[in-house]
């Protein structure tokens, strides 16, 4: 028996929720087909819950106007649902005179994102952070900190409010374009054939090996997925700092940077760890890089204070070699297939950005549908 739906997404990450909350509020029937067993296991849950400011992404990309548009979106959001966010700031901070030109290079850049930052000394920045010893800083008003499953939660919420339903334990397993939509062969404990007129790739890190496997998708709109592991350490005590303070980004990421969360506890990390499997177990060599990159900008960082926290991996579009990709958000426009929207390299600031990312898809489809009419 072949079920029938309008609008399938894949992945209940907080990039598919959000998408399907869209679609269904524009009154789509909408299924999301989700592997695990609950929402946002993998990268939504194996990150640091920051709400970016858009400060670091090129001019006019993606990553830069989702963030932007994502970050006012998402602050009114969790105030509207009551959702924990708090706009705490952040300092970006240079250890040595070399630095600090790095980070008038960075004020220069998020405002032409429309993100004002305020460069402060040294001395300026003891003022806000005691602890710091740094040469001089970036102060980040609007970057702030959010329940992350508190937002996928609520994005749910709105999904089945608004008539649209979520399958657990369904995986796809490979699918076909049809003239009229998709098929979909779903796995798991009662595999089953579904057809819909609408599809949104959004399951992360296997998005393109996914598309790989729905026949009828071209394989030049595929690009080639990097997996990009972060390891975080958390601190024991309680640190010093009210701000997150992050050094000058390095390639691949941020930096190890140091964040709280809701309830004050900090937490390092990122790291930069290119590996060829999906695997989440913290890398306890790697401890001794992150007291060195702390001690950077905090020298007083206790000897044996921190320890193995989690782990989680970014779905990149660009290896270790190649500048950072953009966000990929595919329509038909880009590929020719109609109906169908891939989104590939939804790496950070994908939680910040998703309300402005499930918009953009929504968008793209309802484009498409009436430039066919």
């Amino acid at each position: 028996m072949i079920e029938r739906v309008d609008s399938v997404v894949l992945g209940a990450g907080v990039v598919g929720l959000a998408t399907a909350r869209a679609l269904a509020m524009a009154g789509r029937e909408v299924l999301v087909l989700e592997a695990a067993g609950a929402i946002g296991t993998i990268t939504s849950s194996r990150n640091s819950e920051v709400v970016h400011a858009g400060i670091y992404y090129p001019t006019g990309s993606l990553k830069a106007r989702l963030c932007v548009a994502g970050r006012v979106a998402l602050y009114e959001y969790c105030a509207a649902h009551g959702v924990a966010a708090h706009k705490i700031g952040k300092l970006i901070v240079a250890s040595d005179p070399a630095e600090t030109l790095k980070l008038e290079a960075i004020q220069a850049q998020a405002a032409a994102n429309g993100v004002e930052l305020t460069l402060l000394t040294g001395a300026q920045a003891r003022e806000m952070e005691p602890a710091l010893r740094v040469d001089s800083a970036l102060h980040s008003p609007e970057t702030g900190i959010v329940d992350s499953h508190g937002v996928m939660l609520a994005y749910q919420g709105d999904l089945e409010d608004a008539g649209g339903m979520i399958a657990f334990h369904a995986p796809v397993l490979s699918g076909e374009v049809l003239s009229y939509g998709f098929r979909l062969d779903v796995g798991g404990e009662h595999p089953m054939q579904i057809e819909c007129g609408t599809l949104v790739n959004a399951i992360g890190l296997h998005a393109p090996d996914l598309a790989r496997r729905i026949v009828g998708i071209p394989s030049q709109s595929i690009p080639q997925a990097y997996l990009c592991k972060g390891n975080y350490y958390g601190l024991q005590g309680r640190a010093p700092f009210r701000h997150l303070i992050y050094p000058v980004p390095e390639p691949g990421g941020l930096g190890v940077h140091l964040t709280l969360d809701l309830g004050g506890q900090a937490r390092f990390g990122p790291d930069v760890e290119w590996v060829a499997q999906e695997e989440y177990d913290v890398d306890l060599s790697r401890a001794a890089g992150f007291y060195a990159a702390i001690r950077r900008y905090w020298p007083g960082l206790p000897d044996d204070a921190l320890v193995p926290g989690y782990a989680g991996i970014r779905p990149k579009i660009s290896g270790p070699k190649e500048p950072a990709a953009d966000f990929a958000v595919l329509g038909p426009d880009m590929h020719g297939v109609p109906g169908l929207v891939n989104l590939f390299g939804i790496e950070s600031p994908g939680l910040t950005a998703s309300l402005a990312v499930g918009d953009m898809v929504l968008a793209r489809l309802e484009e498409t549908a009436h430039g066919s009419r």
